[in-house]
């Protein structure tokens, strides 16, 4: 797509997971390991389920999957499964980490809108090495609804102080991307957990961030 006259993009708000993070395997599995404790059965299509949205919001949607069990209580298990050494490690995404450094470099504001806690979020940037690029954050505790509410986006753009027109949200789930469209934001996909066919609601969909040719947003062209 084209940047219409008056509308070229001036704030960016990224997703985490999936997005500049690679750790929806570990999440997967730390979830698949929940469920087996409770003798409950526990495949792709629920794993994709919760990629990109907050964990109370769907099981709020299946309220007899843990009849007898809070969410504190959940949340606890979750943590205790998550400090096995076996897990699979999480990777920094790389390109998308160039991508995000040519837009702070470009002066663009960035914010980072996200599904998970807030702990994990300030971990995972300083880890990656840019958390001085982000001018705010909008996690799990911050909205009543998560994504693909449009809240937390909605706030991203109240925070970064532009309007939904001039910014762009970068995602990697549906649930995201459906999240940002409902805020009347352009969207640009990532397939790095799902399928280009999963993601068509977007504006456009890349495999690596640094296809995208900023601020016109569209597949950059392949160099000779």
């Amino acid at each position: 797509m084209t940047v219409a006259e008056g509308r070229a993009p001036r704030a960016a708000l990224f997703d985490l997971d999936g997005t500049l993070i690679d750790s929806e395997p570990r999440s997967t599995e730390t979830w698949r390991r929940l469920f087996a404790a409770h003798d409950l059965p526990f495949d792709q299509s629920t794993a994709n389920r919760f990629m990109g949205r907050r964990g109370p919001d769907v099981l709020a949607e299946t309220p007899d999957l843990f009849p007898h069990t809070s969410w504190d209580a959940l949340m606890a298990e979750l943590a205790e499964i998550g400090r096995a050494p076996d897990l699979p490690p999480v990777r920094h995404l790389s390109r998308s980490v160039v991508f995000l450094r040519q837009l702070h470099a470009r002066g663009v504001a960035i914010g980072l809108v996200t599904s998970a806690g807030r702990q994990w979020a300030e971990f995972a940037l300083a880890d990656l090495g840019v958390r001085e690029m982000f001018a705010g954050l909008v996690t799990a505790a911050d909205v009543s609804r998560g994504k693909p509410d449009p809240q937390g986006y909605l706030a991203g753009a109240d925070l970064l102080g532009h309007p939904p027109e001039r910014t762009v949200v970068f995602e990697d789930t549906p649930a995201g991307v459906q999240a940002g469209g409902h805020a009347g934001m352009r969207v640009v996909a990532v397939t790095t957990t799902h399928p280009r066919a999963a993601l068509e609601r977007a504006d456009l969909v890349v495999d690596h961030l640094t296809q995208v040719d900023w601020p016109r947003l569209r597949p950059l062209a392949p160099r000779d």
